[in-house]
């Protein structure tokens, strides 16, 4: 079996989107996939399963949307993808609390970082199925807008490095 990560969209602890990972944990349980552990409050989970990535999300979100009464979306990758992810940020040297991935379904187009709003000193790069933004002075101030980024999710690459540590351990 592949060990796999899903990273869900617009989940918190607080607030509008809140799933306690306990009920996430019991969801992915149910659908079958095995090993499955989460990794902070922020819609994380780690888990065995034969099933293709696409059979996974849309497990996934079918089910999310039964909780929530809302369609969540959720991105998946392989614990290989995950350590590319990591290894490919484009901005090795910063903080890693300050460089996100933005996760995507398909890869970004080549024009995708030309519409950007509000742009003022954060820098980004395009990946496989990612878009990397580096927040030079940090995230709290910034309006940054990135349209071809409106379905992803981020994840900050302390995260990302933690989510391609807990893949690469036995479940």
């Amino acid at each position: 079996m592949r060990t796999w990560i899903a990273l869900l969209r617009a989940v918190n602890v607080g607030g509008t989107g809140k799933l306690p990972m306990a009920e996430l944990k019991a969801f992915c349980e149910e659908l079958g996939f095995a090993k499955v552990r989460t990794y902070i409050a922020s819609g994380n989970v780690l888990f065995e399963s034969p099933k293709s990535e696409l059979a996974i999300k849309t497990a996934l979100e079918r089910r999310l949307e039964q909780y929530a009464g809302k369609p969540v979306g959720v991105l998946v990758r392989t614990a290989a993808e995950m350590v590319a992810v990591a290894k490919a940020n484009p901005f090795p040297g910063s903080a890693p609390n300050r460089v996100l991935a933005i996760f995507l379904d398909e890869a970004p187009a080549a024009e995708a970082l030309q519409n950007l709003k509000h742009q003022k000193d954060e820098r980004l790069a395009l990946g496989a199925r990612e878009i990397y933004v580096h927040y030079g002075e940090g995230m709290a101030d910034s309006k940054l807008v990135i349209p071809a980024a409106r379905a992803g999710t981020a994840r900050n690459m302390n995260t990302v490095a933690k989510l391609a540590t807990l893949a690469a351990e036995p479940g």
